[in-house]
């Protein structure tokens, strides 16, 4: 008696977890995907990224919301700084609302000494919002693809500086290159702070 009692427990539990199972499959069969990235979508390149709080993460994560991406190096005491100081700019020029829907990426070009205690530090020195403001490095074989998809030229020069082009990028949420501008300072070019007013509002 008490083994067809356990038989019987055995299948009705056994169903039970089948039934679960096939429910959970169904589910994720059933649930929407992304749709595919564009062809001319800077997110096509894989490319993974540590940040200042040592977080590692794929940057296509950032996929949905507009971005001003640009590339430095916390060492620099020339350009960088005015990166900075141009992405400050564009925030200022901008409605809270807008302001809230932007991210702002700074991808570092020297992930040899920029570790995230390094990025952290320009965080901290320049009172960067960290809800909105990212600074990452990607590994140093990823440098060059990054650059290239971003159009931003840089050469390595002996005293451990770099030559760059200090361009500020605009995507938009699928990682299109909308907008960019090699204006940086505390004055934004007016036609790339109206393209960033344009992507941001809705």
């Amino acid at each position: 008696m008490k083994k067809s009692f356990r038989a019987l427990l055995f299948a009705v539990l056994a169903g039970l977890a089948f039934t679960l199972l096939s429910a959970a499959a169904l589910a994720a069969d059933s649930a929407p995907k992304p749709a595919p990235l564009p062809r001319d979508s800077v997110y096509q390149l894989p490319l993974r990224l540590t940040d200042q709080s040592a977080q590692v993460w794929d940057w296509r994560t950032r996929r949905g919301r507009p971005q001003l991406v640009s590339m430095f190096y916390t060492s620099c005491q020339y350009i960088c700084p005015l990166i900075v100081d141009s992405g400050k700019a564009i925030d200022h020029n901008l409605t809270p609302a807008q302001r809230a829907r932007l991210r702002v990426l700074l991808i570092s070009m020297d992930p040899a000494h920029d570790t995230p205690a390094a990025l952290q530090s320009i965080v901290d020195k320049r009172r960067l919002d960290p809800q909105r403001w990212t600074l990452a490095a990607p590994p140093a074989a990823d440098v060059r693809a990054v650059a290239g998809v971003l159009g931003i030229r840089y050469r390595a020069l002996a005293d451990g500086n770099f030559n760059h082009t200090s361009a500020l990028v605009l995507l938009d949420a699928d990682g299109r290159i909308l907008a960019r501008t090699e204006q940086v300072g505390s004055r934004p070019d007016p036609e790339f702070l109206a393209a960033v007013r344009k992507a941001t509002t809705p």
